[in-house]
């Protein structure tokens, strides 16, 4: 059984924000490829990337591809940071020629290519051996397309079911093995809070203890925390509860109101969050929103960061 959100998850991720500013501080110093990037105002230290799903609706129209996705991202919205959807070019990912020509399209829009969120290569917590090796060697050919693109990760997922402590065990068990794979290639492996047990944010620090590897962390998503159909987890706890873990962040928004406000989600609430954790790279724009077009969802998003990155604290 999943745990629900009660006075004990709470505590515990209550004690992961306390802890934040250290142990956040210590592990993003360390293990994120793009501090020296991160900030394009000396002040923040965050800078803005784009994640591709936003625009999937324009791009299963086919009025876009994948290898136009850098120029859209900074013609259109003055993004400088791409987060590629691996089943946008599933078939390419082993393909040197359609790399190359993604990678020299980012290199003439100024572009920088950040992660892959790879779905669809099966359960890295599989509870059957044969399953979960094939599923770890499954994503070999991201890691390697991350590393031929200029990317720091890939993201992954660890959808779990079952009991707590097993899955545990299962999910950690799958993601050392592809995250031992991924060091030989200097790429982190990062698991976004996307469903089943993963959106529980005490299982999903547990998990990270328990790879316990410099290139394994977390992708902290401001709206995944559905855990099933009738347990949601609060998204607040979840994010400073996996916050310690994250080597990059998923701004999503969903609709917002007259005021340019998300209205799901309070982005400064996160952002502080985000921020107390020591935290320094990218925040990746995820409009899903149904109310705006794409593009406007887009735009209306990255506004919103720049409202709250202009109001949090600055560090000296």
């Amino acid at each position: 059984m999943t745990l629900p959100f009660d006075r004990r998850n709470f505590l515990l991720a209550s004690s992961a924000i306390a802890a934040a500013g250290i142990t956040g501080t210590a592990r993003a110093a360390t293990t994120t490829p793009t501090l020296q990037s991160a900030a394009a105002d000396p002040a923040s230290p965050f800078k803005i990337s784009l994640a591709e799903w936003s625009l999937h609706r324009t791009i299963r129209s086919g009025k876009i591809t994948n290898l136009d996705f850098p120029k859209v991202a900074k013609e259109e919205f003055g993004i400088s940071g791409v987060e590629y959807v691996s089943s946008f070019f599933k078939d390419k990912a082993e393909d040197t020629a359609y790399l190359d020509d993604l990678k020299k399209r980012c290199s003439d829009n100024g572009v920088e290519s950040v992660v892959i969120m790879v779905d669809g290569e099966g359960a890295l917590g599989a509870a059957e051996d044969a399953k979960r090796t094939t599923a770890v060697e499954n994503h070999y050919k991201w890691v390697t397309a991350a590393k031929h693109l200029g990317c720091h990760s890939i993201r992954v997922n660890a959808r779990s079911y079952g009991s707590f402590s097993n899955q545990v065990k299962l999910a950690a068990d799958g993601l050392k093995q592809l995250s031992e794979f991924a060091k030989t290639h200097e790429i982190n492996v990062v698991v976004e809070n996307h469903g089943g047990l993963s959106s529980n944010g005490q299982w999903l620090a547990q998990v990270i203890r328990n790879v316990d590897m410099n290139n394994c962390g977390t992708l902290p998503d401001f709206g995944n925390f559905r855990i099933n159909k009738k347990e949601n987890y609060d998204r607040y706890i979840g994010v400073a509860a996996i916050m310690p873990f994250a080597k990059a962040v998923s701004a999503k928004s969903s609709d917002f109101d007259k005021n340019g406000n998300d209205t799901k989600t309070d982005f400064l609430k996160m952002m502080q969050i985000v921020q107390d954790s020591g935290y320094q790279g990218w925040v990746g724009v995820e409009y899903e929103g149904k109310k705006m077009g794409e593009y406007e969802g887009i735009k209306a998003t990255k506004a919103l960061l720049e409202k709250c990155f202009a109001k949090l604290p600055k560090r000296s």
